[in-house]
C-alpha cells in the first residue's frame, strides 16, 4: 500500500524503549472524563475501575507527588512472564485455546502471588508494599515529562505489546517482527540470541544508516546475528548519542535507544526501580533531539516493551497475525496481542493534544515501529506480523514544524526514599552479560 503520509519529511526515526509499565499505570489519568479538552476520545481511566481483592473490590487510585515513595511504586516486581500475565488477564495461568475475553480481574491476586514469591526468593520489596499497590496509577503531575510530551504531541491509547509475556520476546517483535516462538526470556534457563534477521540488517542491506545507543550495557548488540556481525560504528553510549544528535550526525535512518538496566544507576523504570530517573532520561532524550540541527526532520517514539504486571483495564485484542510458522512456546499461537503499554509520539509535525489510534481490526503494536521504518525507506517486511501492522506516519499532520516547547518550565521529578533494589543485580544486567559472553565466545 502506498505511503501517503508526511513520513517523507522524516529523516530520523528514534525509539526509546523503557521497561515493564502498562498504559493505565503511567498515562491512564492523562485526561479526565475519557476525552481531551477538545473533546477527542481517550481510552483512559474514570477512577472507578476495580478488580477483586481478598476483602472485596480494589479500586484504582492516583499516585501523585505526595504519595509516600511514589517513584518506587508498586513496590516490587509484579512478574510479567506468560503464566503470570495469563493470571492477570484471565484469572488462570492456563486459559483455554482460543482464549476467552480477558476479564482483567487478576492483578491484585497476581501481585499477592508475586510478593509471596519475591519474599521466598529474598528479592527486594519496598517496605509496606501491599497487593493493592498494583492498582496505583500515576497522575500527570507526578510524571510531568512523559505526560507533558503525551499532551504536547501525541499519545497512542491503543498500542499493545506484541505478545502477552515478558521483555526479550517483545523486544524481538519490536526489532525483528518475531520471537521465533519464544515466550520466555530464557531457553532452558539460558539467554539465547534470536537467530533471525532484524531491522538493522534489513537497513544495512538497503544502505540506510542505523545506530544503537545505550545508557548502560548494550543488550540489542548481542541479540541478533546481524547486530552481532555489524561494524562497531553502529554502537555507542548515551554520550555518543548526545554528540551525534548535537552535531547533526545522527544516522539518517533508525536510532534505537536503550536505558540503563541497573537497579543502582538504572533509568529503565522497571518495577521497582526509580521511575523519576526514567523521567530524567526521557527529558534528556527529548532535549538532545530538540536542540539538535535535525529536529524538524525527527520522529521520536517513547514506549515500553511490556506491561510488567502493572494494571490496565483494556483487554488485549485477538486477531494478531502469527509472524511465521514457529511453534509457540507453552502452546501459544500468537493470535492475540499483549497488554496495552504507553506510546508517545513526538515531532514538531504533530498537532498538540493528539490521541493517535488507527481504524480497522489490527491495532498498533511494537511491529508498527518496523512498519513505519519500512514505509519510510520502502523496505520489504521482515515477517507476516509487520507486514500486517499499521504504521504511524498519519500522526504527522502539520505542514510546517512547530516552534513551541510543551516542556518549557517543566521540572523533572526526583524520588525520595531508599530503594531496596539498589545494589542488587538486575535480570537484564545478567542477560546482557550472558549474551555478550556467548557473542565473544563465538566470534
Amino acid at each position: 500500500m502506498p505511503d501517503n503520509t508526511r513520513l517523507g519529511q522524516i529523516d530520523h526515526i528514534v525509539v526509546l524503549m523503557e521497561e515493564n509499565r502498562s498504559f493505565d499505570h503511567m498515562l491512564g489519568f492523562l485526561y479526565t472524563g475519557r476525552q481531551t479538552p477538545s473533546g477527542k476520545p481517550f481510552e483512559g481511566l474514570t477512577g472507578q475501575e476495580s478488580v477483586p481483592g481478598d476483602s472485596g473490590r480494589v479500586t484504582v487510585f492516583p499516585i501523585d507527588r505526595t504519595t509516600p515513595d511514589a517513584y518506587f511504586m508498586p513496590g516490587a516486581d509484579p512478574r510479567e512472564g506468560y503464566a503470570p500475565t495469563n493470571s492477570q488477564l484471565f484469572g488462570t495461568p492456563t486459559p483455554s485455546v482460543p482464549a476467552p475475553a480477558a476479564t482483567m480481574d487478576g492483578f491484585v491476586a497476581g501481585f499477592a502471588d508475586a510478593l509471596q514469591y519475591d519474599s521466598q526468593k529474598h528479592r527486594p520489596i519496598y517496605p509496606g508494599t501491599k497487593p493493592e499497590n498494583i492498582m496505583g496509577c500515576f497522575t500527570p503531575e507526578a510524571l510531568p515529562v512523559l505526560s507533558g510530551l503525551a499532551r504536547g504531541y501525541a499519545v497512542c491509547d491503543h498500542w499493545y505489546s506484541s505478545a502477552p509475556t515478558e521483555t526479550l520476546p517483545n523486544r524481538a517483535f519490536a526489532l525483528a517482527g518475531t520471537s521465533l516462538g519464544r515466550m520466555d526470556d530464557n531457553v532452558r534457563g539460558i539467554p539465547i540470541p534470536f537467530d533471525t534477521p532484524s531491522i538493522f540488517g534489513l537497513l544495512e542491506k538497503n544502505s540506510v544508516d542505523w545506530a544503537i545507543y545505550s545508557d548502560g550495557k548494550l543488550l540489542t548488540r548481542h541479540d541478533f546475528p546481524d547486530t552481532q556481525q555489524a561494524d562497531q560504528r553502529h554502537f555507542g553510549s548515551f554520550t555518543d548519542f548526545e554528540r551525534a544528535a548535537g552535531t547533526g550526525t545522527l544516522p539518517r535512518g533508525f536510532t534505537f535507544l536503550e536505558p540503563d538496566w541497573s537497579p543502582t544507576t538504572g533509568n529503565d523504570q522497571h518495577p521497582n526501580y526509580d521511575v523519576a530517573a526514567g523521567e530524567q532520561l526521557i527529558h534528556d532524550v527529548y532535549y538532545t533531539l530538540r536542540n539538535g540541527p535535525n529536529w524538524n526532520r525527527t520522529l521520536l517514539v517513547v514506549t515500553y516493551d511490556e506491561h510488567g504486571g502493572c494494571y490496565d483495564h483494556v483487554a488485549p485484542p485477538s486477531g494478531a497475525v502469527p509472524p511465521d510458522d514457529s511453534q509457540g512456546e507453552f502452546g501459544f499461537d500468537f493470535t492475540r496481542f499483549g497488554v496495552r503499554v504507553p506510546a508517545v509520539l513526538v515531532s514538531p509535525l504533530i498537532e498538540p493534544g493528539t490521541v493517535f489510534r488507527v481504524d480497522g481490526t489490527t491495532p498498533l503494536d511494537h511491529t508498527s515501529l518496523l512498519k513505519t521504518i519500512e514505509q519510510r525507506w520502502k523496505l520489504p517486511p521482515l515477517t507476516r506480523r509487520d507486514e500486517a501492522a499499521p504504521g504511524i506516519g498519519e500522526v504527522l499532520t502539520l505542514d510546517q514544524p512547530r516552534t513551541d516547547d510543551p516542556l518549557d518550565g517543566v521540572a523533572v521529578p526526583t524520588s525520595s526514599g531508599n530503594n531496596p533494589a539498589r545494589g542488587t543485580t538486575s535480570h537484564l544486567d545478567t542477560v546482557c552479560e550472558a549474551l555478550a559472553a556467548q557473542h565473544l565466545s563465538s566470534a
